[in-house]
Formats: C-alpha cells, structure tokens, sequence
C-alpha cells in the first residue's frame, strides 16, 4: 500500500512537468519566428555591418535560421531550422518554415553554431522556394551577400546569384560561401504553427493571411525593407 501511494504521489509531480514539456514543443514554431525577428533586429541594427539598403531592398524573399549548428574543422556537419517570407501585393506574406541540412560553409573556424540570412533576389530563385525542396548550388544559384551599409558600386550583386547568403558568429557578420545546402520544408513545425499543413506556396504568395503570432518576424522584417527601399 505504501509503493503504491508513492508511486501516485510520483505520477501527480510527472504531470506537470510533461504537461510543461509539451506546451514547449508547442511553442517551438513561435519561438524560431521570434527568434529569427531578433536575428534581423540584431543584425541590421549594427552601424556598420549588415546586409546594405540596395540588396535588402532588392530581395524578393528572406530566409532567417537562428543558431545554425554546425561541426568540425572549416567544414563538417551542418543542421539548422529557419523561417521564410516573400513580397507579396498585400505585404510580406505568411512565413514558411523549412530545414537546412549540409553543405560548405566556407572559411568559419571555430564557429559551433551561426546565425544565417539568406536573401532570394529574383523570380528565379523565388521559384526554386515554392517548390518546397531545392539544393542551393544545384537548383539555385548561390554567392556571399555583400556586407555594409552600401553595396559598393562594382558589385554585381544583382547578376551574381539567386540566392545571397550571410553568416554571424561570435558576434561577426560576414558574406557566407554557402553551397550544397540541401532547403526542404519543416512540415513538423508547419504543422505546429498553423494547425494543419500548408504548402510553401500557400503561405509564400500571400494566398492565407498571416496569423497574429507571425508579426513578430513579419513587422521587423518589413521595418528594415521599408527603410532600405527608401534610401
């Protein structure tokens, strides 16, 4: 009789805990998106650093992944679980949640996790987005973003890839060597945030609004465009 009350005073102490542990994984969707607003804020706000005015306004799609893991010496294992959203007519849409695996990361010693920005630059590359899984160097073209306040006049930015990529570690911003990286969607956490599942392409073109818990990325997101755009 005693075990057996022990073993219902030690069940009724579990329930919270795993009730505290799924409300977690509840909140895990929400939380990348606040936390891929915070990246954004962090970064644009630096006064000397950050992705220049012309190429922020230029990007037809921004992908965040706060605190990309990664392994080894200048190469190893890469993972990481990011946040998207495009220009739409109505705005910057609903975000897209998707996962990126492998890949070379160039030149970043040391680094056991970076915060990565990517920016898609024209249609082409906002294709290769939509169709919820692409490779970036296969299927989609891609360079390190130009760094600073102003893209320098002998940039090619504009011509040089669909997608520029952008790396922050240990407090350094800098253009990222990023090929091979294989972008798939997050249908967990798609699931998570929406209650049920919804294509890139729904979300990506503005075809669902975006919910009340997305404003967070979306309203930073859309500061920082909207000062860039008018430079």
């Amino acid at each position: 009789m005693k075990r057996l009350l022990i073993l219902c005073v030690v069940a009724c102490l579990a329930i919270p805990t795993f009730a505290a542990d799924e409300d977690k994984d509840e909140n895990k969707a929400e939380d990348r998106v606040k936390a891929a607003s915070t990246v954004l804020e962090e970064i644009e706000s630096a006064p000397d650093q950050g992705i220049p005015e012309e190429v922020l306004g230029s990007a037809e799609c921004v992908a965040v992944v706060p605190t990309m893991l990664k392994g080894g010496f200048i190469v190893g294992a890469r993972f990481g679980r990011g946040v998207a959203s495009c220009r739409t007519p109505k705005g910057w849409s609903a975000p897209a949640f998707f996962s990126i695996k492998g890949g070379s990361f160039g030149l970043q010693i040391g680094a056991q996790a970076v915060d990565l920005v990517m920016l898609i630059m024209n249609q082409d590359g906002m294709k290769n987005l939509l169709n919820s899984e692409f490779k970036l160097g296969a299927d989609a073209s891609v360079a390190a973003g130009p760094v600073g306040r102003h893209a320098s006049a002998d940039t090619d930015w504009k011509l040089k890839a669909q997608v520029l990529s952008y790396s922050r570690a240990r407090g350094l911003f800098a253009g990222l060597e990023l090929s091979g990286a294989a972008i798939s969607q997050d249908k967990d956490a798609t699931r998570q945030f929406y209650n049920r599942m919804v294509p890139f392409r729904t979300s990506l073109t503005g075809t669902i609004e975006p919910p009340p818990n997305a404003f967070p990325f979306l309203n930073t997101l859309a500061k920082w465009a909207k000062t860039a755009a008018a430079k």
